[in-house]
């Protein structure tokens, strides 16, 4: 296991990682110093050949209350207001732009920037009992950044009811508009969110590489522009020599052995 601060990272195998956000007292919030972190070992993972999946969960008693607000209301200052929120920024974009799959794995409250966090993975799975929220407007400050991700996985009315009451969302609700993909009981959703990790990890990592940045290019595109970036992607893929060994592999029925390449 290997430590930034409050960030840890644990590695399960060569194949799987998990980034563990570990500042139990402040519920784990993303302050200056934890986004930093946070940066850091998401950049680290996303360069080590080895890793497949990345993993990001919280310790304590939930997942991410957001941004510490004791830390923000000291800030005082335009610039370092503007800092926090473009560190948050990049953050979630470096978890969008990267080349490995995450996964969240919630319990307890993703609140706010939280929230976000969740909604920036590319999967995301939680217990029974997790809730989550974009409560700013109860503070007088309306989640803009946090509904940058969250309304990129929930449809427009249902994100303006979150934004606009600032009420949580019990984990049912959240699979059920999009926000995360299942939950489970506390019991077995670390054993599920594994199995996951470990089913994605077999399949061949430049695939998944390339997949994942077509899937979020494509979406910000138009129709036709979609289609010919799509197509010219999926050319580039069946270029590749794990292309080639996946179709062989299929027809002559057997596992396919991957070169990452």
């Amino acid at each position: 296991m290997e430590n930034l601060s409050n960030i840890k990272v644990k590695f399960l195998n060569k194949d799987i990682a998990t980034i563990i956000i570990s500042e139990a007292k402040t519920y784990n919030a993303l302050s200056f110093k934890n986004l930093g972190d946070l940066i850091k070992a998401f950049e680290k993972l996303d360069n080590d050949k080895n890793v497949k999946v990345i993993i990001i969960e919280g310790e304590g008693k939930g997942f991410s209350a957001g941004h510490n607000l004791k830390e923000v209301s000291r800030l005082k200052k335009r610039a370092k207001y503007q800092k926090l929120f473009n560190l948050c920024s990049k953050l979630m974009l470096q978890i969008v732009e990267g080349k490995k799959p995450v996964i969240a794995k919630v319990h307890g409250a993703a609140f706010a920037a939280g929230c976000q966090l969740v909604a920036s993975c590319d999967l995301a799975y939680s217990s029974n009992d997790a809730i989550f929220a974009t409560p700013g407007v109860n503070i007088g400050l309306f989640c803009s950044t946090p509904m940058v991700a969250v309304s990129r996985k929930v449809n427009r009315k249902r994100m303006m009811k979150m934004l606009l009451t600032g009420d949580p969302i019990k984990a049912n609700y959240a699979k059920e508009i999009g926000l995360i993909n299942d939950h489970f009981s506390k019991s077995k959703l670390n054993s599920e969110v594994i199995k996951l990790a470990k089913q994605i990890a077999s399949k061949s990592n430049l695939t998944i590489k390339i997949g994942k940045q077509t899937f979020y290019k494509q979406l910000e595109m138009p129709l036709r522009k979609a289609y010919a970036y799509t197509s010219k992607m999926m050319t580039v893929n069946m270029m590749a020599m794990d292309a080639k060994e996946g179709i062989s592999a299929f027809l002559e029925k057997r596992k396919p052995k991957w070169k990452n390449k």
